[in-house]
């Protein structure tokens, strides 16, 4: 199974023979009178996407005068630069990279949370003798080529009274198409990155024991990912449209979360066969999910002031944060402006 963790965020924008922002798409039969709109995966399908399946499958969309079109996943161009370029009307992304795209020159703003908590840690394997972060030090971490990666696990590292740099994490060369899980079986690595709710589950059906490092804690804030963005630009010019997708999308995680079953073969049955090798584990990880979607939140969806400032000012304090000429900022960008809950019914 492949990691769904991190997508390469900071690569060139190519032409792509992509279906075109708000207004251009194709139609399909029947959908003449509707509104078309566009999202871009930030990887494969899977159980943090389920809701706007949900909302697709179950109408939702055209219910709100539009037509959805769910863009794949592609390598060549990450999903922030295609809404920032308007190639996409929205996409799935995560706190970190709207904070480095904003601050970057690229105008995202986050409008909704899919998920309340960060549920992602580092895992070694449970034989290797490795029972504490600080044990990380000089061990090889299977990469994802994140820019922020190294920050946050030396972070990690040194909380626990380990002593490394960003610049000291041994990595491997970066790969999408790497297995976390099984380069860690192979040796290949001694520790990598993952999320809860898939891997981890991931993990449990195969009967690999593994030790887990969250990775939010007392020098890590907690933070957003993933969530939903759009541009600053098509909020300014359409902001019924967004308000309309907001609608659908939140009414289909709201389905979510209360019918995580069925939720979960509505996923299945949307994507294309074979997208899923084992559908027990998507139902185990719908599961789990559908408890964590609004977790300690009055509603799915919403965002707070205090966890869109304490990431980015972490984020900042490392100095990895760099402008659009690639110089490191020295002044803290204003976070307000990379999120809102206006649009959430």
């Amino acid at each position: 199974m492949k990691s769904f963790f991190r997508h390469i965020w900071l690569v060139a924008l190519v032409a792509l023979p992509l279906l075109a922002a708000c207004g251009t798409s194709p139609q399909t039969p029947g959908t003449s009178n509707l509104t078309p709109v566009s999202l871009a995966l930030d990887y494969t399908p899977n159980t943090n996407h389920t809701g706007i399946y949900v909302a697709q499958q179950k109408g939702w969309y055209k219910d709100q005068g539009l037509n959805l079109s769910i863009l794949p996943y592609s390598q060549n161009a990450a999903p922030e630069a295609l809404v920032a370029s308007g190639k996409a009307d929205f996409a799935i992304s995560y706190e970190e990279s709207v904070t480095t795209a904003n601050v970057s020159g690229q105008d995202l703003v986050s409008i909704a949370a899919i998920i309340q908590h960060n549920t992602s840690g580092l895992v070694v394997l449970a034989d290797s003798g490795i029972t504490r972060p600080a044990q990380l030090a000089g061990k090889v971490y299977g990469n994802f080529a994140d820019p922020f990666e190294p920050y946050v696990i030396s972070a990690v590292i040194n909380c626990d009274g380990g002593h490394v740099t960003p610049d000291q994490i041994k990595n491997t060369s970066p790969t999408l198409t790497d297995d976390g899980l099984g380069s860690l079986q192979t040796k290949k690595v001694d520790y990598v990155w993952i999320y809860q709710g898939w891997e981890g589950i991931e993990a449990q059906r195969e009967g690999l024991k593994l030790t887990y490092f969250p990775v939010s804690g007392a020098c890590v804030p907690d933070y957003y990912t993933p969530v939903i963005i759009t541009s600053g630009k098509m909020i300014k010019e359409h902001p019924d449209l967004v308000k309309k997708f907001m609608a659908a999308t939140s009414q289909g995680y709201s389905y979510a979360i209360q019918n995580p079953d069925d939720a979960a073969n509505i996923l299945v049955g949307a994507v294309p066969p074979g997208t899923f090798d084992d559908v027990g584990l998507v139902k185990q990880s719908q599961e789990y999910l559908s408890k964590q979607y609004a977790l300690d939140a009055p509603k799915w969806g919403m965002q707070t002031q205090a966890k869109w400032h304490d990431f980015p000012h972490f984020l900042f304090s490392t100095g990895v944060l760099a402008d659009a000429n690639g110089n490191i900022v020295t002044q803290e960008p204003d976070e307000s402006q990379f999120f809102t809950n206006d649009f959430l019914p």
